[in-house]
């Protein structure tokens, strides 16, 4: 079993119009509703690869038991969310037709009570003893610590089972210091945490932090991978178009995949990236296309870097 933590879960809203236009009436062409926060994608991404996948995090209010009936119909996954007052936040995508590009619009999400935090807490250390890997993904909502990641991490790693971190600012900071095995920034982020716009140089920054391996989002460029067992780079073929929500997470899917099939890393950064493209060719937030996902595996270019200095 493969453990994801949402602490902001969401319901993922895709609108798709003809043509987004500032301070003009849309007419919505379809409407799409998925379960949402980036540790939920990435269980769904798990689930579909065939992986048991096991879900917490919080949940509230009306949109919150939408969120748990919908994730009801998933196969493979449990869902283990801890309840709280405030009511799940919304995350709202509006797919342009004719650009192909995507406008995201995310609420802040509830304010968890200490109490709630102490009650999560409980039942994550309850979880972790039976998962292959841990996936810490995504913001912080209202109430909790910003050092929550660095504690669920040495928590794992206490059990002896590894941790992905996907999250940004002080978290990331506070939780790589921690030592996760993985942790999946962007370019952005990447370039926060270390002070560093080059990537090679910011990847060998963040692991003497903490990180076992860094593994770097550059948006169109790829991947670029600093492991103990080398640098690499992946790339797709080609320039991917359509909706990028969840791509990311889709990337943290296959690392956490690859991490318990033992995978080689560029078997590994390999899946990452057909995932990650397939992702942004699905029409629906946080799904991929699976027969664009099998065509790209035979196509994604992986290279070693040599050592930076």
């Amino acid at each position: 079993m493969i453990l994801t933590v949402t602490l902001n879960t969401a319901l993922d809203i895709t609108y798709r119009v003809r043509s987004l236009r500032p301070h003009t009436s849309h007419r919505v062409t379809e409407v799409t509703e998925r379960p949402g926060g980036k540790g939920l994608n990435v269980a769904r991404v798990l689930a579909a690869l065939g992986h048991e996948v096991t879900v917490t995090g919080f949940t509230g209010g009306a949109t919150g038991r939408t969120v748990q009936d919908r994730l009801t119909a998933v196969p493979g996954l449990v869902d283990a969310l801890v309840p709280v007052g405030g009511p799940t936040r919304r995350t709202i995508a509006v797919a342009d037709e004719q650009s192909g590009d995507t406008t995201q619009l995310n609420e802040p999400g509830p304010t968890v009570t200490s109490a709630e935090w102490s009650a999560f807490q409980e039942s994550y250390e309850d979880l972790v003893p039976s998962a292959a890997a841990v996936a810490l993904c995504g913001s912080l909502p209202p109430g909790v610590p910003v050092g929550a990641y660095a504690g669920l991490i040495r928590t794992a790693k206490a059990a002896g089972v590894p941790v992905l971190l996907d999250t940004s600012g002080e978290a990331l900071r506070r939780g790589i210091a921690a030592r996760p095995d993985i942790v999946k920034p962007n370019a952005d982020e990447l370039s926060e945490l270390t002070g560093s716009h080059e990537p090679l140089r910011a990847t060998q920054d963040a692991r003497r932090r903490g990180a076992l391996a860094v593994v770097a989002s550059l948006g169109k460029e790829g991947l670029l991978a600093a492991t103990p067992e080398g640098r690499w780079r992946a790339a797709p073929p080609t320039a991917v178009h359509g909706n990028p929500t969840g791509a990311g997470d889709s990337v943290a899917a296959a690392l956490l995949s690859g991490l318990v099939e033992e995978l080689p890393w560029p078997a590994r950064l390999t899946r990452a990236i057909a995932l990650s493209a397939a992702t942004v060719r699905s029409p629906v937030a946080g799904e991929f296309d699976r027969m664009a996902y099998e065509d790209l595996l035979d196509r994604v270019t992986v290279t070693q870097e040599a050592s930076a200095a």
